[in-house]
C-alpha cells in the first residue's frame, strides 16, 4: 500500500504535490518523495519518515517546475529502512523517466533475469518499482522511431509493458519536456483517479492520484477512474490523450481498500468508501444477531477510526447503545503498517487508551475493520478487561484473513496471520475474547459492490483465489522464504 499523485499545472507543482501527499499520508509512513520537471531537467527529494518531517523550505525551493509527482510509502518489498528504496525512481534513457508506483509485481524473478540477460539493464535495489521503470524505459526505447515522441509511441510501450509485467500496479511517470503518463494494471487492483480544473480561460490543469479526496481538496473536478489497462498521457500544455493498452482488461479492485486502507471520504471505482463501510456494518449486525445472545451485549464500541462507520450501523441495527470507549492518540501511525510485531505491540498502547468509565461491569461488543496478525486485537481485548469489562465480544467487519496478500499489502506470509489454519473458536482463544464474530465473505462482497457497476473484487487474502496467473504455491513459498530470511 502506497499513495501516489501526479500534477500537470499552470502553477508551480511542488506545493500542490506536497499538499496532496499530506492527504495520502494514511497510505504509507515509511518514506516519501517528490520529483518535478523544469523543462528537460528533473529535480527530486526523497527522505525517510512522514511528509511533514521529510521536507523543508529548502527542499521545496529545490523543486521548480509546473509538472510533478509524489509518493508516500510503506514497504511491501525491499527494506523500509533503506532510503535508496524510497520512491520516485529514475532512469536516464530514453529521454529520462521518473516514476512512482503503488502495488506489487508478482513476476519479479523473471523480470529481473530478463532485464539483465536480454535488456542489459542494471538494477541497484530489490524494489519492484525500479523493475517497473526499467521495463517501461526499455519498451519505450524499442518504440521510438524518430526524434519526436508522440503519445502513440508511449501507449505502445505501455501495451508491451502489460504483456511483460504481472501483479498490481498503479503508476505515474514524468517524461521531461513532454508530459506526464499514468497507467493501471489490467485488473485495476490498485486505485487511480483522474481530475481536472480550468487553466485560466483556456485549457485544463490535471491531477492523477490514488484517492479522490486529493481532487476535492485541491478544487479539481473528478473526471473518472483510470480504467484497468488504460494509459493516460497529459502534455505540459494540458492536452490529455488516453488509450486502452491491455488485451483483456477486467475491473477487479482490491476489497481491502474499502475495508481498511482508503480514507472514508474517498470514492473509488464509483463506490463511496464511507457508504461501503456502513453497509459492512449492516451485514455484520445480522451475523452478530444470529450468533450472539442479545443479553450478552450492553454497548457497541468501535476501534477508531476506520471501523467507526461499521460500528455505528451495528449499534443502530441491533438497537444497542453506541459508545466511544477507546481514545486514539492521533500522533502515532497506523499499527497495521508498523514494521515488525514488537513495534506493533508497543504501538497499540501508545495509540489507544481505554476509558474505564465506559467499560466497568459492562458486556462490550468491539467492532474492528479487520483482524490480520491479531497483535492489535489481543492488546485491545486485554485493555478492555483491564478497564473493567465483564464480557468482551470481538467482531471484524471483514472475513478471516487466512491467506497471504501479494498485491501491495504487507501480509505476505501465512505464519503471521492469526486466522491461518485456525477455526474461529481457536482464534478467540488466542485473542482472549469471550466471543469472536467475523463478516461472511459473501456479505462483504455484496456490501461493497451494492449499487455499483463493479461486478467482482480481489479477495485473495480471504479466499486464497489470486486473479493474476503467476501466483502459484511455489511463488507463495518463495515469497515466504524471502520474507523470513
Amino acid at each position: 500500500m502506497c499513495g501516489i499523485v501526479g500534477i500537470v499545472s499552470s502553477e508551480p507543482a511542488n506545493q500542490l504535490v506536497y499538499d496532496s501527499l499530506l492527504l495520502l499520508q494514511h497510505r504509507g509512513q515509511d518514506s516519501t518523495g517528490i520529483a518535478t520537471a523544469d523543462g528537460r531537467t528533473f529535480h527530486m527529494v526523497k527522505a525517510k519518515g512522514q511528509v511533514r518531517e521529510a521536507f523543508r523550505t529548502r527542499d521545496m525551493r529545490a523543486l521548480p517546475g509546473t509538472i510533478g509527482l509524489g509518493h508516500v510509502r510503506y514497504a511491501t518489498r525491499g527494506s523500509a529502512a533503506n532510503e535508496e528504496e524510497a520512491q520516485p525512481f529514475y532512469v536516464s534513457a530514453p529521454y529520462g523517466i521518473v516514476l512512482v508506483h503503488n502495488g506489487n509485481l508478482t513476476n519479479t524473478r523473471e523480470l529481473t533475469q530478463e532485464l539483465f540477460d536480454i535488456d542489459r539493464r542494471h538494477l541497484n535495489t530489490t524494489s519492484d518499482t525500479e523493475l517497473l521503470v526499467n521495463v517501461l524505459a526499455n519498451e519505450l526505447q524499442q518504440k521510438v522511431t524518430g526524434a519526436n515522441l508522440d503519445p502513440d509511441q508511449i501507449f505502445d510501450a505501455v501495451e508491451s509493458l502489460h504483456e511483460r509485467v504481472e501483479g498490481s500496479y498503479a503508476s505515474i511517470a514524468i517524461i521531461p519536456g513532454h508530459g506526464l503518463l499514468a497507467f493501471r494494471d489490467p485488473f485495476g487492483i490498485r486505485p487511480l483517479v483522474l481530475g481536472r480544473k480550468p487553466r485560466g480561460m483556456v485549457g485544463w490543469d490535471w491531477v492523477v492520484a490514488s484517492e479522490s479526496l486529493v481532487l476535492e481538496s485541491g478544487g479539481y473536478e473528478l473526471v473518472r477512474d483510470i480504467a484497468p489497462g488504460e494509459a493516460v498521457f497529459i502534455a505540459i500544455d494540458g492536452e490529455m490523450t488516453s488509450r486502452q493498452c491491455a488485451k483483456n482488461p477486467q475491473l477487479i479492485p482490491c476489497s481491502f481498500e474499502y475495508v481498511y486502507l482508503a480514507r472514508p471520504d474517498s470514492i473509488m471505482n464509483g463506490i463511496s468508501v464511507y457508504d461501503a463501510r456502513l453497509r459492512l456494518g449492516d451485514r455484520l449486525a445480522d451475523t452478530v444477531a444470529e450468533y450472539t445472545p442479545r443479553g450478552d451485549i450492553d454497548v457497541v464500541m468501535p476501534i477508531p477510526d476506520s471501523s467507526r462507520p461499521a460500528a455505528m450501523q451495528v449499534a443502530r441495527k441491533l438497537g444497542i447503545e453506541y459508545r466511544e470507549g477507546f481514545y486514539k492518540n492521533r500522533y502515532v501511525g497506523r499499527t497495521f503498517i508498523m514494521p515488525g510485531q514488537a513495534e506493533r505491540k508497543k504501538s497499540v498502547k501508545q495509540k489507544l487508551n481505554a476509558m474505564s468509565s465506559e467499560f466497568k461491569g459492562k458486556n462490550i461488543l468491539i467492532v474492528d475493520d479487520s483482524i490480520v496478525r491479531g497483535t492489535t486485537s489481543k492488546e485491545i481485548v486485554e485493555m478492555a478487561r483491564q478497564a473493567g469489562a465483564n464480557k468482551v465480544t470481538f467482531t471484524s467487519a471483514a472475513p478471516p484473513v487466512r491467506y497471504p496478500h501479494v498485491y501491495g499489502i504487507n501480509m505476505p506470509t501465512r505464519h503471521e496471520l492469526v486466522a491461518h489454519g485456525r477455526k474461529i473458536p481457536d482464534i478467540a482463544t488466542v485473542l482472549g475474547s469471550d466471543y469472536l464474530i467475523y463478516q461472511e465473505v459473501a456479505d462483504m462482497k455484496s456490501a461493497i459492490l451494492e449499487g455499483s457497476n463493479v461486478t467482482d473484487l480481489e479477495m485473495s487474502c480471504f479466499t486464497g483465489d489470486y486473479v493474476t496467473g503467476s501466483v502459484t504455491p511455489e511463488y507463495l513459498a518463495w515469497v515466504e522464504r524471502n520474507q523470513l530470511s
